[in-house]
């Protein structure tokens, strides 16, 4: 291949889904398997990242651990970004940025703007998660508490600090119709389980995180993770208690539709 044959190959792509999924999962993982999928992205990244000397070469490796969550986070912050902007979850601004001349981006997510639902900060992608969950089950969902809302309650362990996690109300409903919530959740991109008094200090309540969103905060990331590994999310790290669905990120679902 000739230099100019060489300058002219198209770049390799990044797919924005693949990449964030598991930037979610793999810092959770008791082992070094890869999230199907994500693999050349990731490693694309990887690359981009040792060569603004962010990442040693041997975490360059296709895996998208806690390492290379410090190194992203870094990055993100040398681009001037702080707090849930710099939060290690490759975002489509600083992906971008992060590719020029080394990739493009596929599938990109974008969270969206805030917008107020129940009294409660949401932004539009989970507000649009929520109408569709809402539309499966013929009935509104009232939330008990929203996101971007950093120490509003000691009890979610900052789960709630950024975009993407949600309290639905339950009062008023049966066992089975908790289920049902919940699997509506689940089946439109959530992490989402019912909770009880008897597994902390809150009431009754579903608990759920939109997978894939890159506005969350550490404990929500970890919340997704531990979704996708089978489990809880919550501290104790016992088997996931909610209905069974097809795991999805929203982008997912709609393109099934």
């Amino acid at each position: 291949m000739s230099a100019a044959q060489a300058s002219a190959a198209p770049l390799p792509v990044v797919n924005m889904e693949a990449t964030v999924l598991a930037a979610q999962i793999d810092p959770r993982r008791a082992d070094d398997t890869l999230t199907p999928g994500a693999k050349d992205s990731v490693l694309a990244v990887e690359k981009a990242l040792q060569a603004r000397n962010l990442l040693d070469a041997q975490w360059v490796d296709g895996y998208f651990g806690t390492t290379t969550i410090k190194a992203y986070a870094a990055y993100q912050r040398s681009l001037g970004y702080t707090g849930l902007a710099a939060n290690g979850l490759p975002g489509a601004s600083s992906l971008t940025s992060l590719g020029q001349n080394r990739f493009t981006v596929s599938h990109v997510i974008k969270p969206g703007t805030k917008v107020q639902r129940d009294g409660y900060t949401v932004n539009t992608r989970t507000q649009a998660m929520l109408t569709e969950a809402e539309r499966l089950l013929n009935r509104r969902l009232k939330l008990d508490q929203g996101s971007y809302n950093p120490g509003g309650d000691p009890t979610s362990a900052g789960t709630h600090d950024g975009g993407g996690v949600v309290d639905i109300n339950v009062d008023g409903m049966s066992a089975d119709t908790r289920t049902a919530v919940a699997k509506a959740l689940r089946q439109v991109g959530f992490a989402a389980w019912v909770r009880s008094p008897s597994q902390g200090n809150w009431p009754w309540h579903i608990h759920a995180v939109a997978i894939n969103d890159t506005d969350q905060a550490t404990q929500a990331q970890n919340q997704v993770g531990d979704y996708y590994l089978g489990l809880n999310g919550l501290a104790n790290h016992r088997p996931d208690d909610g209905p069974k669905v097809p795991i999805k990120t929203w982008e997912a679902y709609q393109r099934a539709q």
